[in-house]
């Protein structure tokens, strides 16, 4: 591969990166009424597939995820807690081996650290009290758009060719093999 190439492939998932960062807030924001809050369903969650395939869109979920609570979280906290969540699970995400395990690193992450962020904003006072019911919601959600939006994406996305050629255009080799993986 030549100097030209890598810039090539470097540039296009830079691009790919700002593209999912723009879906990623402007889903968000656009759906701010369930995207927010102890319960919360953020659909622009679902784009937490896309580091199975393509590891490289994790950058483009954290910026999103930075500019989506800049402009409706709640406060710095949130920002910089949530946007770690956002990439530990894209990274965990990115090395899970199958579809199904994959979904739960976003779980997971979201759950945890964005449960202690809301416990820590909304109830300081009563932070060990309310620290496992908003993990647990937080988790619920994130689940729940993972697991019956986002799964079934992760069957279906690989039969698009668009998807297919864009994934061996950003993801290489290790990008197609997921496609291949039928589990």
């Amino acid at each position: 591969m030549n100097a030209n190439s890598n810039v090539n492939v470097h540039l296009r998932r830079m691009t790919f990166a700002a593209v999912v960062a723009a879906l990623y807030a402007a889903l968000t924001l656009v759906l701010a009424p369930i995207s927010y809050g102890p319960v919360q369903f953020r659909i622009s969650e679902v784009l937490c597939i896309l580091p199975f395939f393509i590891p490289s869109s994790t950058w483009g979920l954290v910026v999103g995820c930075v500019v989506a609570n800049l402009i409706g979280g709640n406060g710095m906290l949130d920002v910089v807690f949530g946007s770690l969540a956002t990439l530990i699970a894209g990274v965990a995400t990115s090395l899970i081996p199958n579809k199904p395990l994959a979904c739960l690193p976003p779980a997971v992450a979201n759950g945890l650290i964005v449960g202690a962020v809301l416990a820590k904003v909304l109830t300081p006072d009563a932070f060990a009290a309310s620290f496992p019911l908003f993990a647990l919601e937080v988790f619920a959600g994130e689940a729940a758009v993972l697991f019956i939006i986002g799964l079934p994406l992760m069957y279906l996305l690989p039969r698009v060719n668009v998807f297919r050629k864009m994934v061996e255009n950003l993801g290489g080799k290790r990008g197609l093999s997921r496609i291949e993986n039928k589990r």
